[in-house]
């Protein structure tokens, strides 16, 4: 039976909730010997800050790297508004994400039947919707320098983000593109802003290079990031995978999301470079909604994207593919069966709480291993 180590950081908010409900798989991996999880829980975003004085630790950092997968929760919210820019609690998730080489970030958006009349587009348009975005995780505008506020001799402050991107860079995250594309529906539509950004017109040469060298079996569009922001909203089944920018990737995926129902749906991983010698692939999974400060510890939050990032995490990093197929669809059978928290329940209905559907799933999962 292989045995795995995995780094919990629960976070902020409703972080700690919905990870406890993670927990339970866990344990339950555990005992049925589907494999040997033990597990190190560290602090890590504005928790972190209260109680070690920065968003991470360098000891967390440290024990990240030697886990074989990092599971996250959420960071932030309005009680850290006031700390120091650097010391803010995505701070810390950056921070992992650089630390770690983790440069590339997967976002499924995918519409579950059960809740395509929960989508803010009709039901016709999503029903059946199973997008991947592919976003370049530790370059871009959000790590380029010069990054900073200067005031000038006018007296006026002028502001500077700096948007760099290598060859090397765009050629990684472009191949970890083509390469799921080749397992799924092999068509990679690749957005940037050629037309007006330098960073983009590198971009799209070195993603059209790279096509007709090794991947010309896969089909590829480029696609202005304006336009593909517009088009996930007008008619978002033409696209498969999206290979974007860091700045890009972000607000794309989150309009993938509002696709879908909820927020509370979607898991992410991010992933870096796999070690020729050993096979070995730093990664971390996180649901892709945030601490929402306004219900922790009420156990209303959606614990179905954190289950969902376990079962990335089971697929890419555990090598535990059939109990990640099994998982994804016991919560496909939970929803199936009308079993919903708040923010997925129809109007007028009644809803289970945190722990009751994180109990659901995990029984639909036992269910599933038979």
């Amino acid at each position: 039976m292989a045995s795995f180590k995995l780094l919990l950081l629960p976070g902020d908010g409703i972080g700690p909730e919905v990870m406890r409900e993670v927990e339970k798989v866990l344990a339950f991996v555990d005992r049925q010997g589907l494999a040997g999880i033990s597990t190190e829980h560290a602090l890590v975003g504005g928790s972190a800050y209260d109680a070690e004085g920065k968003p991470v630790s360098d000891a967390t950092v440290r024990i990240a790297g030697d886990a074989d997968a990092v599971l996250f929760g959420a960071v932030g919210g309005p009680r850290w508004d006031r700390v120091p820019y650097e010391d803010r609690p995505e701070a810390g998730l950056l921070r992992l994400r650089r630390d770690l080489g983790l440069f590339a970030n997967l976002r499924p958006a995918i519409c579950y039947p059960a809740l395509a009349d929960a989508s803010s587009l009709k039901r016709e348009f999503v029903e059946g919707l199973d997008i991947l975005i592919v976003r370049e995780l530790t370059g871009g505008v959000y790590f380029g320098e010069p990054k900073e506020i200067v005031t000038l001799e006018s007296g006026e402050k002028r502001a500077v983000d700096t948007q760099v991107y290598t060859t090397g860079e765009i050629d990684r995250i472009a191949r970890v593109a083509f390469d799921l594309a080749r397992k799924r529906r092999n068509k990679v539509s690749s957005a940037e802003k050629r037309n007006v950004m330098k960073s983009g017109v590198l971009w799209n040469e070195v993603v059209t290079g790279l096509h007709r060298a090794e991947f010309a079996d896969v089909e590829l569009e480029h696609v202005l990031a304006d336009n593909c922001a517009m088009q996930l909203v007008r008619r978002p089944k033409q696209f498969d995978v999206i290979v974007t920018d860091n700045l890009f990737g972000d607000v794309l995926s989150d309009i993938a999301a509002t696709l879908t129902g909820s927020l509370g749906m979607l898991p992410s991983a991010s992933l870096g470079a796999r070690d020729p010698a050993t096979g070995r692939q730093a990664a971390l999974f996180e649901p892709v909604h945030g601490s929402a400060p306004d219900i922790a510890g009420q156990g209303k939050a959606n614990p179905i994207a954190m289950i969902g990032s376990l079962a990335m995490a089971m697929r890419y990093s555990l090598g535990l593919a059939d109990a990640a197929d099994a998982l994804e669809k016991a919560v496909s059978r939970v929803l199936d069966d009308g079993t919903r928290t708040a923010d997925i329940a129809p109007s007028g209905t009644n809803s289970v709480g945190t722990s009751e559907m994180g109990d659901a799933v995990l029984a639909a999962f036992a269910g599933a291993l038979g």
